[in-house]
């Protein structure tokens, strides 16, 4: 395994901290052998300062964002310090892209840690009902997922400036449910493409 803990993607730098998920998708791209050109397997966790000394300078970058192949936020303390750390030496916009499980599986508030370190926070609501969530999802919170992820998305809008949900748009796939359901929460919606290969 190659323990990639940052990679590049055109002017995005993002950090890959663990490949813990909660979640099962059928649509994930852990699945999908083309993956996003990296290994993002990792053997180990790293810490705040591997992953700081991965980042090096990312004062290039158009913004840094947590994601790789699991929920960064079940490690919301090494988000936090890295968090911390690149703000205050090159200012750069941070985002983490999330599956808004995370304070449910670990039974703690993680949201106010991240007020005035995050500027965006991606959310996969990927289904505009709970049924559809469950089937597409497989989450082992079982049917506590799906409140528990829009709690976590009303909440975020207290902490974190600009907040946006996104589905996949799988065969068939309708959009309009998901709008009005990001218009009711209050938030920005992004439908992203379906992978298969």
């Amino acid at each position: 395994m190659g323990n990639i803990f940052a990679y590049s993607i055109e002017d995005r730098l993002y950090l890959n901290i663990t490949n813990r998920c909660p979640n099962r998708c059928v649509f994930c791209i852990r699945h999908n052998e083309r993956g996003v050109g990296y290994d993002l397997w990792l053997d180990r966790e790293p810490s705040v300062e591997e992953v700081l000394a991965a980042a090096g300078d990312v004062s290039a970058y158009r913004e840094v964002v947590f994601c790789g192949y699991g929920e960064p936020l079940l490690r919301w303390e090494v988000v936090v310090g890295v968090a911390r750390a690149l703000k205050e030496r090159f200012g750069v916009p941070i985002r983490i892209n999330t599956n808004g499980l995370a304070e449910a599986v670990l039974g703690q508030p993680i949201l106010p840690h991240l007020a005035g370190l995050v500027d965006v926070i991606s959310i996969s609501l990927n289904a505009a009902d709970a049924a559809m969530y469950d089937r597409l999802c497989h989450s082992e919170l079982g049917p506590e997922a799906y409140p528990a992820l829009l709690r976590f998305i009303r909440d975020s809008k207290l902490y974190i400036p600009r907040v946006i949900v996104s589905v996949v748009a799988i065969p068939n796939f309708d959009p309009e449910p998901a709008r009005r359901l990001a218009r009711e929460l209050g938030v920005e919606l992004r439908i992203r493409p379906y992978q298969t290969e």
